[in-house]
C-alpha cells in the first residue's frame, strides 16, 4: 500500500470539512476522489501534502507517518500534486519550466516528457503564458513527472477543455499508469474516471461514503444518482 488515511479530520478555522477520511491507493493503482463540489475532495489532497495540515488521524506514504510534516519534506518523499489551477510559471519557456522540477534520479526526464507529450516538444521554447489550457494542463503534468513520483494526485485536470484534447490527455495518463506510477485522480468527468481507473471512492460531507471498483461502479446507476447526481450512458 503506497498510501493511507486512517480517520482523517481537517478544518478551516471552524469548519469542520474532512470529518474521518479512510482511503487507499495501492501500489501503481489509479484511484479516483468523486464527490460534489464542497464534499471535501480538493481539501483530502491538500491534506496529503500538508498544505491543510490534518488536525487528527494518520495519513502514511510507503509506511511512514506524513501527516504534520512540512509541504517541502511530504514531496521530498514522492508525492506530487498537480492543482487545479495548474502552478506553472507563465513568463517561463516550457523548457525552464520543466528544468525547475527535474530530478538526475528521476525516470522521467525531458525526452521522456517530450516523447508522452508531443505538444510540448513543439513548443519546448514558448512561454507558460503563451500555451492553450491542455497544453498548460500537459506542462504541469510534465513537470510533476520530471520531480520522480511515487504517487501523482491531480486535481480535475480536464476541467474545461476541449473533447479532443480531453481524449489526448487520457491515454496520456494511460502511459503513466502503465508504467507504474500510482495516481489519486480527482475529476468530474465520469468518462474519463471509468476509462482509466482501477477503483474509485466518493466522499460525501468530508467522508468516504463508496468504494469500488471500476466494473461495479459502473454497473451502480443508483449510487451515481444518489452521490453524484448524474448517469453514465
Amino acid at each position: 500500500m503506497i498510501l493511507e488515511i486512517d480517520n482523517c479530520h481537517a478544518h478551516y478555522g471552524k469548519s469542520h470539512v474532512l470529518q474521518g477520511i479512510e482511503l487507499q491507493v495501492k501500489d501503481g493503482e489509479l484511484v479516483t476522489l468523486l464527490g460534489r463540489n464542497g464534499a471535501g475532495k480538493t481539501t483530502t489532497l491538500k491534506c496529503i501534502v500538508g498544505v491543510v495540515p490534518p488536525t487528527q488521524g494518520v495519513i502514511r506514504f510507503c509506511g511512514q507517518h506524513i501527516q504534520g510534516l512540512p509541504p517541502h519534506v511530504i514531496a521530498k518523499s514522492g508525492i506530487c500534486l498537480v492543482p487545479e489551477h495548474r502552478g506553472i510559471f507563465k513568463l517561463l519557456t516550457v523548457e525552464e519550466n520543466l528544468l525547475l522540477a527535474q530530478r538526475k534520479r528521476s525516470p522521467w526526464q525531458m525526452t521522456d516528457i517530450y516523447r508522452i507529450f508531443p505538444r510540448l516538444g513543439e513548443r519546448c521554447k514558448n512561454g507558460g503564458g503563451q500555451l492553450s489550457g491542455g497544453e498548460q494542463q500537459m506542462l504541469a503534468i510534465g513537470r510533476a513527472l520530471m520531480n520522480d513520483p511515487k504517487l501523482l494526485m491531480l486535481d480535475e485536470p480536464v476541467e474545461g477543455l476541449a473533447p479532443v484534447i480531453v481524449e489526448e490527455i487520457v491515454a496520456q495518463l494511460k502511459i503513466i499508469k502503465a508504467a507504474g506510477v500510482a495516481i489519486l485522480l480527482v475529476e468530474q468527468n465520469l468518462e474519463v474516471c471509468t476509462q482509466l481507473a482501477d477503483r474509485h471512492c466518493i466522499i460525501e460531507q468530508g467522508t468516504i461514503v463508496y468504494s469500488a471498483d471500476n466494473a461495479s461502479f459502473l454497473a451502480d446507476v443508483a449510487v451515481k444518482d444518489r452521490y453524484l447526481g448524474v448517469g453514465l450512458v
